[in-house]
């Protein structure tokens, strides 16, 4: 029996699809969250500064301040239950910068218009808000955790593996559930009648029955494709109209950032030249959007070297302590200064910010016939940084660029602005802690 017998077309999109539990959960969680922050972080202050203030003729900016700070708050929380429905981190870790992008959105549309805002009110809404998101996020983890029933028919071994879930084998078709969050179940094999009408029970009894291999995709943020037949990917290529439009932000952003970033380029460049003998920019063949080679262009990090065309592959590859990378190249490469570069990249339609990030021709080759569905990967333009780099990090083994292809099936499942802007927030958190750089 197939999930769509049990009324479930597919499994959960995301991570919170097991973690959220019911819907009733849901909504409660949203109500202490926008009625705590609009109380606390809102209303209160601006009752406060009404009372203190009193003369009705100064009270303008503080209105147009408890209009925008609420707002901020309704769109702080809008982001953050959109992009924290990801896997990856702890949600509490997307509290500060949801709503530091809100209130930054909100300052920024303030100044634009030259509106007068009492700027106490915001910066109390901003502080209020972060602290009690954290709280509840804090309290809700303390107090649940996630027990899914298994029904240990066909292949859910791999599934086990997967840490932070109290998983319960569910012997018989007529055994108890106690609090179970979810079900889940091989819906690849043929399940035996007793098993078929207990899972089709507890879908119309409102428990979730989710295909195993679409829960270890939500829940570790990769897509293991095995035949093409059954991806759930449509028609293999993502929406168009959003591939088009984060096309010319991509290069709207890449002339800012060109023209923002040109003085700290050039003392960049500077460095490098100083740094070891060689060219300052590196240029290599990578394989990039529709299987189409194109040029890269980084800062150089390493020493210059030709190699033997029988190391070529071997060459390719950045090893962990290669000794070919220079002093002011590992700096470089630790806060992903040396991608600065591939902003003519993007100007040229090459990459874009976000994407599976472009292998070099003679590796991408290799890791052709060694993978299945490896070129699927370049149905998307390679991007500067991407989800296999902020969950993964730099890998150049076989078995470790299978994994990494199993993320990068996973951003192009679920291509979207929101995803987007989770790769944006860990990418900064990467720059600071030199996560998988070599």
């Amino acid at each position: 029996m197939r999930a769509a017998s049990y009324g479930l077309s597919d499994a959960p999109q995301r991570a919170s699809g097991a973690m959220n539990g019911t819907g009733q959960a849901w909504g409660a969680r949203l109500r202490y969250q926008l009625i705590g922050c609009a109380l606390f972080g809102a209303l209160l202050p601006y009752l406060l500064l009404i009372l203190e203030i009193g003369n009705h003729r100064l009270l303008p900016p503080v209105h147009q301040g408890f209009i925008g700070s609420f707002a901020a708050i309704v769109m702080g929380i809008w982001l953050f239950r959109n992009v924290s429905t990801y896997p990856g981190i702890e949600r509490s870790a997307y509290v500060l910068p949801a709503f530091t992008l809100s209130y930054s959105a909100l300052l920024f549309v303030l100044v634009v218009g030259r509106v007068d805002y009492n700027r106490t009110l915001l910066l109390v809404g901003y502080v209020v808000s972060v602290a009690w998101m954290t709280l509840l996020q804090a309290r809700y983890q303390r107090r649940t955790g996630l027990r899914i029933g298994v029904v240990p028919l066909g292949d859910t071994d791999s599934l086990r593996t997967v840490p932070g879930v109290d998983w319960v084998t569910l012997h018989s078709a007529d055994a108890r559930l106690n609090h179970l969050d979810a079900v889940t179940t091989d819906l690849r094999i043929d399940l035996p009648n007793d098993w078929d009408r207990r899972l089709a029970d507890l879908a119309l009894e409102g428990v979730p029955v989710y295909h195993t291999k679409h829960l270890a995709e939500s829940l570790t943020g990769r897509v293991e494709l095995e035949h093409l037949s059954e991806n759930s990917f449509g028609s293999l290529a993502p929406v168009s109209a959003f591939m088009s439009f984060k096309h010319l932000v991509d290069w709207i952003t890449a002339v800012a950032a060109a023209i923002v970033l040109l003085p700290f380029l050039c003392v960049v460049a500077i460095g490098v030249k100083l740094s070891s003998p060689g060219p300052i920019l590196f240029r290599q063949p990578r394989m990039g959007y529709k299987g189409q080679p194109f040029t890269v262009y980084k800062f150089r990090t390493m020493t210059v070297a030709e190699p033997a065309p029988e190391a070529a592959r071997e060459h390719a590859m950045t090893q962990v302590g290669d000794q070919r990378v220079t002093r002011i190249g590992r700096y470089l490469r630790q806060m992903r200064i040396d991608e600065l570069p591939q902003i003519i990249n993007i100007l040229r339609g090459e990459m874009s910010w976000i994407g599976p990030r472009p292998e070099a021709v003679v590796l991408s080759h290799w890791y052709e016939n060694e993978i299945p569905f490896y070129r699927y990967r370049h149905i998307v333009r390679p991007g500067v940084t991407g989800w296999a780099q902020v969950c993964q990090g730099h890998v150049v083994d076989v078995d470790d660029v299978r994994s990494k292809l199993h993320y990068d099936f996973y951003y192009i499942k679920h291509y979207s602005a929101w995803l987007d802007l989770l790769i944006i927030a860990r990418t900064i958190r990467t720059v600071f802690t030199g996560f998988g750089s070599r």
